[in-house]
C-alpha cells in the first residue's frame, strides 16, 4: 500500500512578516519544510529560522499531560482535575475579591481564535479587562500611535510599497536579522533599481546597514527630536501637501509649533550636521517614501511619541496610502496583529472598538449576550505583575509566553508569581523558567499541531493549519479556555472548532460597524458564514475586504480616516529624555534585541543545532574603549549590572557599538544558561500612553567576572553543573555542548564527576585524560563501548580547541585508534582549518572559510562568495555579514600592503 504524503500550506510561527510555508509530515515523524511560492508575503522565500522549522518538531521536553501542584511538586493529573482546579480557583477568587482579582497574560504566539476566546472570557464574562499580552512589550506603542493619528489601529500600507518606493527609511529596525524575508525583498529591489535609496536610523551599525546608502547613528532615545526636525524642515522646504493636509487632517499647527521650538537637532541626536541635512533633503524631495519602524521605536518610554512624530511627516506630505509610500510598523510576533484585532490588550475591546466608549461596550456586550462587560482598562503588563506581587491580583493564567525571562525587571516577576495564590500555565514545554511557579500546567498545541488564523504586519490574514497529530493530551488554547468558562457557568463558549470561533469574530467585526457615525476599517463582512470547507481553504487576504471578498492593499490615500470627521490627527510630540539616564554608578546604556538565528526565549529555535552555530552563547557587545575602562577583554566573561538585576555574558567587539553603549541579545533563559536573563536587568519604566517598557535604554555597568579557567564539555546526556561558576547549554547534532567557566581548579576527579564517570561508571567505559598543571590545562574523554560519550577541555584562557571537529566525532559508532590518539588534541592530524563561527546557517559555512575564500579568489561581491561556497545562496539572511567580511578582508589586505 502506497502512503500518500501531501504538503500542507500554513504560516511561519516566527516574526510578523507572516511567511507562507509548505509543510509535509514524514511517516517516521517530523516534516520537510519549504516556502510557499503562492503566498504574497514571501513568494517562496524563507529565512534560516523558517527553513529549520522541521528540526524543531520533536517532542523532547514537551509538556504532554496536565499537571497540578501537590505537596510542592507538579503531579500528573487528568484534564478534568486540572480544569476543575482552574475553574474553582478563578470562581472562588472572583466571588471573594471581585473580577479584577484575576487576570490573563497571553501572547502573540497564540492564534486569533485563541485570542478571541480569551478576550471574550475576561472582558465579557469575568467582567474585567485584566487581560494583557506579551505584545505589550513589542508593538503597543505602534497601536497607540496609530489610534492617536488615524482613530484606529491600522497599518496603511503593504509590503509591495517597499518595492515601489524611491526611499526606504528604516528606523530602529535591524530588518536584515529580525524580518529577513521582507529585507530580502528590499535587497532585490535595490539590485533592480540602484537609485532606490536606503537610510537606516539606528544607534548600532547592524547587518541592515550593509545595504544602506546612509546610516545615521543617532543617540539612543532621540528619535522624536530627529523627526520633529524633519517636520520643521519639510515646512521650510515647501514640501507639505497643502491640499491633503487641509482636506484630511487637523492639528498641524500645534505639531509644527512644537517641532519649530526644538533645539539644535544634530547636537541633540549626536549626528554630523551634514549627514542629517542630507537625510532631510532626500526625504523632502522624494515623493515615494516608506518609513518602516520596529522595536527601536516602540520599546521606549516615549515610544508612542516616536511613532506619531514619524506619522506626522507622512501626513504633512500626503505620503500615505498610495503606492510606494507611508509609515509602516514592522510587527515583532506572528500574530501580534491578530491579537490587536480581537482586543487582546488590556485597554482595547474586540474588533477595534474602544473600551472607554459606552456605546462600544454595549455593542460588544449585546453581541456576546454577556452578563457583564469590563468598563475600564485593565492592568498593562508591567503593572499587572506589580499588582500580583502586591496581592491585589490573586490568580493569573499565562499562555504561550515566559514572563520570568521576557519581562523587564524579571526578578520582580519571579517574586510576584512566587506570592501568587493561583498561577495557571498553558505551554508546550515542561521545563521553563515559568514552570516552577505553576500551580496548574496545561499542555498546549504547538505550531504544526494547532489550527486557526494569524494576521501579519500588512493586515494579511493567513491560515495556520495542522499537519501533525496532537501529541499526548495536548489541547488547543481556545479549547482549554472554553472548558474552564463552561465550568464557571458561562454560556457563550460552546465552540466546537476554530472555524466556529472565526465566524463569530467575523460577524462581530461587522456588527453595528457604522452606528456611531463612522465606519471602522477593520471588518470581515465577506468572510461571515464561511463553511468549514471554505475556512479550511481560506487564502491569504488583507483586511478590510470589499463586497466581493477581495482584500485592500492600502488605506487613507484619499483620506477616510476612522475618526468621526474622517480626518487624521497631527500629534504634538515634545522631546523627552529617557526615563533613566546613565550616571557614575551605571555609565553605559544597554540596548537589547534579537539575533538572526534565534527567536524569543529559544524554546523552539533552541532545538535546532544548525541555528546554534551563528551565536552559541550570550554576549555583551561593547566598544573596545568601554571594555578597556571596565577592565574586561574580548572573549572573556563579564558581569552586566543595573539597578534591577545582573547577568553574565561573553565580551564581544562586533564593531557596531558606539562608545557609551552596550548590546545584549534577549534569548537566553534558565535552561540554556546559568545567569543570562537580560530581562532581569531591563529598566521597567514604561511609555505613559502605551505602557510599553524601555527595553532599549537601561543604565548599566560592566565588571570582570573573575574565573580561574574556561572550558567546554560535549556530552550525549544532560549534565549537572553545580560546581562551575558559569555555563551555557547548546544543542549539537547528537550531543549537548556546555561552555563553562569556573573558579575552583578542575582536578581529574572533578572532571570525572562532571562527565558522569564516577566509581560506579559503566564497566565498559574507557577514561582518557591529559593534564598540564603548569599551564592550567586539563583534557579528558569518556568512551563507552568505543563510542565517544563525553569530553571536557579546560584552560586558563578562553583559547580552546575548535568545537566543529570534536562535535563530528559523536556521529561515529566507534572511535578508532587514530581518532583516540588525536581526541585530546582537539583536532585531527590532517583536519582542515577551523571554519570559525557560522555565518551561513543554511549551508553551514563559517567565517574563517569565507575569509579564506575571499583572499584566495580575490572575491569582490557576495554573489562571487555564493558561487564559490554556496553561502548566501538560500535564504539570503547572511548576505549582510558576507558584505561586511568582504570589506574587512579588503581593509586588512590594504593595511598590510
Amino acid at each position: 500500500m502506497t502512503i500518500q504524503i501531501h504538503a500542507v500550506r500554513t504560516t511561519c510561527p516566527y516574526c510578523g512578516v507572516g511567511c507562507g510555508v509548505k509543510a509535509t509530515a514524514l511517516p517516521g515523524g517530523g516534516a520537510t519544510i519549504e516556502g510557499d511560492i503562492d503566498h504574497a508575503a514571501n513568494r517562496g522565500r524563507l529565512c534560516v529560522k523558517g527553513s529549520a522549522l522541521g528540526e524543531t518538531l520533536d517532542l523532547d521536553s514537551r509538556l504532554l499531560h496536565p499537571a497540578v501542584r501537590q505537596g510542592g511538586a507538579l503531579a500528573r493529573a487528568s484534564w478534568d482535575e486540572a480544569l476543575d482546579t482552574v475553574a474553582e480557583g478563578f470562581a472562588r477568587i472572583i466571588a471573594e475579591h471581585g473580577p479584577d482579582a484575576v487576570a490573563l497574560y497571553v501572547s502573540g504566539q497564540i492564534l486569533t481564535e485563541d485570542y478571541y476566546v480569551a478576550n471574550k472570557f475576561m472582558k465579557g464574562y469575568v467582567g474585567s479587562a485584566n487581560i494583557d499580552t506579551n505584545s505589550r512589550l513589542c508593538m503597543s506603542s505602534a497601536v497607540a500611535g496609530h489610534k492617536r493619528a488615524f482613530g484606529e489601529d491600522v497599518v496603511p500600507g503593504c509590503y509591495e510599497d517597499f518595492e515601489l518606493a524611491d526611499l526606504i527609511v528604516l528606523v530602529g529596525s535591524n530588518a536584515a536579522w529580525c524580518h529577513p524575508t521582507l529585507f530580502q525583498r528590499i535587497v532585490k529591489a535595490k539590485e533592480a533599481r540602484p537609485d532606490l535609496q536606503i537610510v537606516v536610523l539606528d544607534p548600532r551599525r547592524t547587518a541592515t546597514c550593509e545595504l544602506a546608502d546612509l546610516h545615521l547613528a543617532l543617540k539612543p532615545g532621540s528619535d522624536v527630536a530627529l523627526f520633529n526636525g524633519l517636520l520643521a524642515h519639510l515646512a521650510r522646504s515647501d514640501a507639505f501637501d497643502a491640499h491633503y493636509v487641509a482636506s484630511h487632517t487637523t492639528g498641524l499647527e500645534a505639531a509644527l509649533d512644537v517641532a519649530n521650538a526644538g533645539d539644535d537637532v544634530a547636537r541633540v541626536c549626536g549626528l554630523d550636521p551634514d549627514d542629517l541635512q542630507a537625510f532631510y533633503d532626500l526625504f523632502a524631495r522624494t515623493e515615494k517614501v516608506v518609513t518602516a519602524f520596529s522595536m527601536g521605536v516602540n520599546q521606549s518610554s516615549s515610544g508612542t511619541d516616536k511613532v506619531n512624530a514619524i506619522i506626522n511627516c507622512h501626513l504633512a506630505t500626503g505620503r500615505i496610502g498610495r503606492p510606494g509610500m507611508g509609515p509602516f510598523s514592522l510587527t515583532g510576533q506572528p500574530n501580534a496583529m491578530g491579537g490587536r484585532e480581537v482586543g487582546g490588550l488590556a485597554n482595547m475591546l474586540a474588533v477595534h472598538l474602544d473600551l472607554d466608549n459606552a456605546g462600544h461596550r454595549d455593542a460588544v456586550r449585546t453581541f456576546w449576550d454577556a452578563p457583564r462587560i469590563a468598563d475600564k482598562p485593565g492592568l498593562k503588563a508591567v503593572d499587572l505583575f506589580r499588582a500580583i506581587e502586591a496581592g491585589s491580583v490573586k490568580a493569573v493564567w499565562i499562555m504561550a509566553t515566559n514572563p520570568v525571562v521576557s519581562m523587564p525587571d524579571a526578578d520582580q516577576v519571579r517574586r510576584a508569581l512566587a506570592a501568587c495564590e493561583l498561577v495557571v500555565v498553558s505551554d508546550v514545554m515542561a521545563s521553563t523558567d515559568l514552570a516552577p511557579y505553576a500551580h496548574v500546567a496545561l499542555p498546549a498545541l504547538a505550531w504544526g499541531e494547532k489550527d486557526g488564523t494569524v494576521t501579519n504586519s500588512e493586515r494579511c490574514i493567513s491560515r495556520q493549519r495542522a499537519f501533525l497529530p496532537a501529541p499526548g493530551e495536548a489541547r488547543a488554547d481556545w479549547r482549554a479556555l472554553c472548558d474552564v468558562a463552561q465550568r464557571m457557568g458561562y454560556a457563550g463558549f460552546n465552540f466546537d472548532s476554530a472555524h466556529a470561533i472565526f465566524d463569530e469574530h467575523a460577524r462581530l467585526s461587522a456588527w453595528k460597524n457604522d452606528d456611531d457615525g463612522h465606519r471602522r476599517a477593520f471588518r470581515l463582512d465577506p468572510l461571515v458564514g464561511l463553511s468549514r470547507a471554505a475556512y479550511d481553504a481560506l487564502q491569504p487576504v488583507q483586511w478590510p475586504l470589499n463586497a466581493d471578498g477581495e482584500g485592500t492593499a492600502r488605506l487613507f490615500g484619499s483620506g477616510g480616516f476612522s475618526y468621526p470627521d474622517r480626518k487624521a490627527r497631527f500629534i504634538a510630540t515634545g522631546v523627552r529624555a529617557p526615563a533613566n539616564v546613565p550616571c557614575s554608578e551605571f555609565p553605559l546604556v544597554l540596548n537589547t534585541g534579537r539575533l538572526r538565528d534565534q527567536w524569543h526565549t529559544m524554546t523552539r529555535t533552541g532545538k535546532s543545532p544548525r541555528l546554534a552555530g551563528h551565536a552559541a552563547e550570550p554576549f555583551v557587545d561593547l566598544h573596545p574603549h568601554d571594555a578597556l575602562l571596565a577592565g574586561v577583554r574580548e572573549g572573556e566573561l563579564a558581569r552586566i549590572s543595573s539597578r534591577w538585576g545582573a547577568m553574565v555574558a561573553r565580551v564581544a567587539h562586533g564593531g557596531g557599538i558606539a562608545r557609551g553603549a552596550a548590546f545584549v541579545p534577549i534569548h537566553w533563559n534558565g535552561q540554556t544558561a546559568s545567569d543570562a536573563r537580560v530581562g532581569a536587568l531591563v529598566n521597567p519604566a514604561v511609555d505613559p500612553v502605551s505602557g510599553e517598557p524601555e527595553f532599549k535604554h537601561t543604565p548599566v555597568r560592566i565588571e570582570p567576572f573573575g574565573v580561574a579557567w574556561y572550558g567546554f564539555i560535549m556530552s550525549r546526556h544532560d549534565l549537572a553543573l553545580d560546581q562551575v561558576a558559569h555555563w551555557t547549554r547548546v544543542r549539537g547534532s547528537g550531543f549537548i555542548r556546555y561552555e563553562l567557566a569556573g573558579r575552583a581548579p578542575v582536578t581529574p576527579d572533578m572532571a570525572r564527576a562532571l562527565l558522569g564517570a564516577g566509581d560506579d561508571a559503566d564497566a565498559d567505559a574507557d577514561w582518557i585524560e591529559y593534564q598540564d598543571q603548569s599551564a592550567g590545562m586539563l583534557r579528558a574523554a569518556l568512551l563507552v563501548d568505543g563510542r565517544l560519550e563525553a569530553c571536557l577541555f579546560v584552560a586558563r584562557v578562553p583559547d580552546l580547541p575548535a568545537r566543529a571537529w570534536l562535535g563530528g566525532l559523536f556521529a561515529a559508532p566507534e572511535l578508532g585508534p587514530r581518532e583516540r590518539a588525536t581526541l585530546l588534541a582537539g583536532r585531527a592530524v590532517q583536519a582542515g582549518p577551523d571554519p570559525g563561527p557560522t555565518v551561513c546557517s543554511c549551508f553551514g559555512v563559517g567565517r574563517n572559510t569565507i575569509c579564506a575564500a575571499i583572499r584566495a579568489g580575490d572575491l569582490q561581491t557576495p554573489g562571487q562568495v555564493t558561487a564559490c561556497l554556496k553561502a548566501g545562496g538560500n535564504c539570503g539572511s547572511c548576505i549582510p555579514e558576507i558584505k561586511s567580511l568582504l570589506h574587512e578582508v579588503r581593509f586588512a589586505a590594504a593595511a598590510a600592503a
